[in-house]
């Protein structure tokens, strides 16, 4: 039941129907549209990604409409929590198959092959990413 006092005016209504989570995914959904050793296919990519892996994770994580500056927090420890969130956000914005479990087998044991591959996957998906990519369009 909601309530709304407008100019002194009681007016109360039921609510019919319930928000519904919004979930973008492509027809091609439901795999990594490269494996996660695959980021060698790109040699620039690849170079970029294994001689400067924090620059090119902040390039990507801004690309993907996060902090720049984010993916720096995971120097912290051996487990990379913000390499597992992003690569758990990508999956679920691309509709992508996986497992917590294996999302952070990869950022703690592949963490430059990670990035790679959310790169090329925003690069071949090229959905827009952020309201201000919609509103250029």
């Amino acid at each position: 039941m909601c309530v709304c006092v407008l100019s002194g005016v009681r007016m109360s209504w039921s609510v019919s129907v319930q928000p519904q989570t919004l979930q973008v995914v492509s027809s091609d959904a439901a795999e990594w549209s490269s494996e996660i050793c695959d980021c060698c296919r790109d040699a620039r990519q690849c170079c970029c990604v294994f001689w400067c892996c924090p620059c090119f994770a902040c390039k990507t994580t801004k690309e993907f409409g996060q902090c720049l500056c984010l993916p720096l927090l995971d120097v912290l420890g051996c487990v990379h929590p913000i390499t597992m969130s992003m690569r758990v956000s990508v999956r679920h914005r691309y509709g992508i198959r996986g497992t917590l479990c294996t999302d952070c087998l990869c950022s703690t044991f592949c963490l430059p092959c990670v990035w790679g591959q959310i790169s090329t996957e925003m690069k071949k998906r090229k959905l827009p990413t952020v309201l201000s990519d919609i509103v250029q369009r």
